[in-house]
């Protein structure tokens, strides 16, 4: 069934209690928060790392958790964000690992008008947020696309991704968790599906399939199942031998709007901290669940972020994820701190 908007969500069906504990207390109106390692862990379940230092050098840290060593040549994608205003990773935050790593940083052009929609534009952007000054840029569909095969062919026949990817032996999925006007949230599946997509990709997974010429988005389960298809595709062509990816969302400026819009709203839930994991699904859902249980206090609101999710059925890729075997909801939190 196409449908543009779904009805909220209650919360009981979105929070689960996977192991994250939160609670807060006020401090001269602002929040006080910890959050807890899962005090039973499944030894089933992947882990997710968590700090709340939302430093380059806790971003290290959650990476070095990981134990996972990258090899041959690093991809870290990130987004280069549509204007200065926007709650991109700013490269001073990401140098120190990108840096330690040997990662290039790469990116695909916007399939909507604005200053990064072509790959002459797009170089203009990255000099002016002084992404150059950290490491190489990489456009990764400045020269085309390559199609990569996807398992879930429900609404994809194919994901068509910036030809450069094929240069990459291990990718950083490095992404701000967010919210986002069509998507709901933004996260690592997010990053890894319309992120890694070409200009022509990410209309053909905004329109479920049916168009890599026009804008189509009168189904938002299909869109969100298509984004799942999609991460899926990219995991998988990382996951053949010789190859790798991990992924890490950073939970701070955490407006209602994506990092693609140039003017978004000033966010109202305060910084987390930021959360690593080898499974996408269990780390995006982790990320969730703080969102969802997260204790309100003056100056520090999750309700707006928790409305634009419910809003646009966000959770929805989620469980799709899952049903399609990328990843697991399930999940041990380790708090590293």
């Amino acid at each position: 069934m196409k449908r543009l908007f779904l009805p909220i969500v209650a919360v009981a069906l979105v929070v689960s209690a996977c192991g994250v504990n939160k609670s807060a207390t006020k401090d001269n109106g602002t929040s006080v928060v910890e959050v807890l390692s899962t005090p039973n862990p499944d030894p089933d379940a992947p882990t997710v790392y968590f700090t709340s230092d939302i430093s380059p050098a806790g971003l290290v840290k959650v990476y070095e958790a990981l134990g996972v060593t990258p090899s041959g040549r690093v991809a870290v994608k990130i987004s280069t964000g549509e204007s200065e205003e926007s709650n991109h990773l700013r490269p001073d935050f990401i140098k120190d690992l990108v840096q330690k790593v040997g990662g290039t940083l790469v990116e695909c052009n916007t399939a909507y008008g604005g200053n990064r929609s072509t790959t002459e534009a797009h170089r203009r952007a990255i000099a002016e947020r002084g992404f150059e000054t950290v490491a190489p840029v990489d456009i990764m569909d400045a020269e085309g696309y390559i199609d990569l095969p996807v398992k879930d062919t429900r609404h994809l026949k194919y994901d068509r991704v910036g030809s450069h990817l094929q240069n990459y032996d291990f990718m950083i999925n490095l992404a701000h968790f967010k919210g986002h006007a069509m998507g709901g949230f933004g996260g690592v599946l997010k990053n890894q599906s319309i992120g890694v997509a070409s200009s022509a990709g990410k209309l053909y997974i905004h329109s479920a399939g049916r168009s890599t010429t026009r804008w189509m988005s009168d189904d938002q389960d299909g869109f969100l199942e298509s984004m799942a298809a999609a991460a899926q595709a990219v995991h998988d062509y990382f996951k053949t031998e010789g190859k790798n990816i991990i992924y890490i969302d950073v939970m701070n400026n955490m407006s209602v709007d994506c990092d693609c819009d140039g003017h978004p709203a000033a966010p109202r839930l305060k910084d987390i901290g930021i959360l690593a994991s080898t499974d996408p699904v269990a780390l995006d859902k982790a990320c969730l669940d703080l969102v969802f249980n997260h204790v309100d206090v003056t100056g520090d609101d999750s309700k707006p972020l928790q409305q634009r999710i419910n809003r646009q059925h966000g959770t929805h890729i989620i469980g799709y994820a899952e049903s399609i075997g990328l990843g697991v909801q399930k999940y041990n939190l380790v708090n590293i701190d």
